[in-house]
């Protein structure tokens, strides 16, 4: 996940992410997005990596993205990204198990649910923990990525809980090739 605030430029992370990961290129208010967007989509493209936008299907079609972001409030306006989807990949948000429910029901292939744990993306908010996250992924019929304050640590903590995998911002600062 890009964050414009605490990884200004996402490019080195993207550059040092295994082949096989994904980016969700957020950086919403960059004066620049159009841009940033094809600079990581021609890194994605050499490097094997699946770039999202996040919010705008546009943008993604304009740049060859593997796919669109969804924020949880988007997910019901399906008129847009729903006609214009082709073979995409389609992930949104969650935050509950009513958002992961709801995001089946308007075919999303995927939800990213958080906050797992505490995390400066959302000072403050009450985290799901291991236990209610692991139960949300038993419950949801779609792949569940575990995001919000994940590291290597708590990372390990998730790894039997049915997580499709692991997303992060911070965390992306710190990838180190494998």
């Amino acid at each position: 996940m890009t964050d414009s605030k605490r990884l200004p430029d996402p490019l080195p992370a993207a550059r040092r992410l295994p082949h096989g990961a994904g980016v969700v290129l957020r950086h919403y208010d960059a004066p620049n997005r159009a841009g940033l967007a094809a600079r990581l989509a021609d890194i994605c493209r050499c490097r094997g990596l699946k770039l999202l936008v996040a919010g705008d299907w546009r943008l993604a079609v304009e740049v060859g993205a593997a796919g669109l972001h969804l924020p949880e409030a988007m997910v019901r306006n399906r008129t847009a990204w729903r006609r214009n989807r082709g073979d995409w990949l389609i992930t949104a948000a969650a935050h509950s198990a009513s958002a992961i429910h709801h995001a089946e029901l308007c075919g999303i292939d995927a939800v990213l649910l958080s906050p797992v744990f505490p995390t400066a993306s959302h000072p403050g908010a009450p985290a799901l923990g291991r236990v209610r996250f692991a139960k949300m992924v038993q419950e949801s019929a779609l792949p569940v990525f575990a995001l919000g304050g994940i590291g290597d640590v708590n990372a390990a903590g998730l790894k039997n809980s049915g997580a499709a995998g692991f997303a992060a911002i911070s965390a992306m600062a710190a990838v180190r090739r494998p």
